[in-house]
């Protein structure tokens, strides 16, 4: 049976996640806003302690952006094993302090999501510590992934790239950059792959940073890679090409990845949440949980609509981690879990900045910042179109030809 109580030997994480959000991320998340892509160097301390509650084993092998395999999953309380629940719940409480400070995190990449979904067991060693960015989007392919242009031809022991990336978080300061390219365009979706290129590797160059909406503390780069070459161990799990599988290894990210996403609006919305609360309070407006909505002031009812909205898309993402988490395919779940909580992020922030009045609307508190920061987490890592797509495929059981 589902169980979706936080585990004992994580709750010491959250509480620290929680801590580090409120004392480290808040008090300099307006200071990075406003200063687009310098590097936020006070990530680096925080980075150091999460390295070493990491080793002490208290993240349940999960790190604060990142999810990993466990070889060995405990089986308590009906959760065999706690990482990717430890991912969301974390990543939850980070968010709450800043979306863009925690998409900065050295060694936190979503591409070391990749990494810990597709890779070997000897690869996952070899690329253990690494800072990885994820590299997906093209200038003609955005939500369509299958779609992908960018290409990697087999050159004796290496591969040779080429091709353009587009909004790659991290992908200036990243360490590495995980590169999914196809290795024959007639044979579509199972033909793509992911490769790990390190930065500074010839034939990989940053071509510009972008100027964003929202979570501006994190870069977001252009790259190309122009002949560039990768050893050939570096092509994330099996170079075999199987039609019957199809697109099935790469996706595996997203199934790791969406949960995490979802995460980020659930953090972000329930800041805008408990700000909102605070400020209704101080103007007089009392929000009760225990009598009906429609006994209640307008600003009251429309508060308790956004706590109830937060909290379908919150179960719906613990339920795609907890089944992450017990080896059962969760797809489905983890692009219901991201649609909804995406949707709710934008709807939640933009309403609280309506509920603040003039207080949501100035820089004054963050509230405005939460509002712009959200709209990102309904877009990438598949637009709420897509996820809406998958979820209609799974239930009708169709595949990507039979629906599009």
């Amino acid at each position: 049976m589902i169980n979706l109580e936080t585990p004992k030997k994580i709750r010491p994480l959250i509480d620290q996640a929680h801590q580090v959000a409120m004392n480290m991320l808040r008090p300099i998340s307006r200071k990075y806003d406003e200063a687009e892509h310098e590097y936020p160097k006070e990530l680096d301390m925080l980075a150091a302690m999460i390295d070493g509650i990491s080793e002490s084993g208290a993240t349940g092998g999960a790190g604060a952006a990142g999810v990993r395999r466990s070889e060995k999953p405990e089986e308590k309380k009906g959760n065999k094993n706690g990482a990717n629940l430890a991912s969301v719940l974390s990543i939850l409480e980070m968010c709450w302090g800043d979306v863009g400070l925690l998409l900065s995190m050295p060694r936190q990449g979503l591409g070391n999501s990749a990494i810990a979904s597709v890779a070997n067991d000897e690869q996952l060693e070899r690329f253990a510590g690494t800072w990885a960015a994820m590299a997906i989007t093209e200038p003609g392919t955005g939500s369509d992934s299958g779609n992908i242009q960018t290409t990697a031809r087999k050159d004796g022991d290496e591969y040779v790239l080429n091709g353009e990336k587009i909004y790659v978080t991290s992908g200036e300061r990243a360490d590495s950059v995980v590169v999914w390219a196809t290795l024959d365009k007639s044979l579509g979706r199972a033909a793509i792959k992911s490769f790990v290129v390190k930065k500074g590797n010839p034939g990989m160059r940053v071509e510009r940073l972008e100027h964003k909406l929202g979570i501006r503390a994190s870069d977001t780069a252009v790259i190309i890679f122009d002949d560039c070459r990768v050893p050939a161990e570096d092509l994330l799990g099996d170079a075999d090409v199987d039609p019957k599988q199809g697109f099935a290894g790469a996706m595996a990210t997203f199934d790791n990845t969406r949960p995490l996403v979802a995460a980020m609006a659930l953090g972000c919305a329930r800041a805008s949440l408990d700000l909102t609360r605070d400020i209704l309070t101080e103007a007089g407006v009392e929000v009760d949980y225990d009598r009906p909505a429609l006994t209640q002031s307008a600003a009251a009812a429309t508060f308790l609509q956004l706590e109830a909205d937060w909290e379908a898309a919150y179960l719906l993402t613990l339920q795609s981690a907890w089944m992450a988490d017990n080896r059962q395919p969760n797809t489905m779940q983890a692009s219901m879990a991201k649609a909804k909580a995406g949707r709710m992020g934008s709807d939640v922030t933009l309403r609280c900045v309506e509920l603040a009045g003039t207080f949501g609307y100035s820089e004054v508190e963050l509230l405005e910042k939460w509002g712009r920061d959200s709209k990102i987490l309904d877009i990438f890592e598949g637009t709420q179109q897509i996820q809406q797509l998958i979820v209609a495929r799974r239930v009708l059981g169709l595949n990507s030809t039979q629906l599009k």
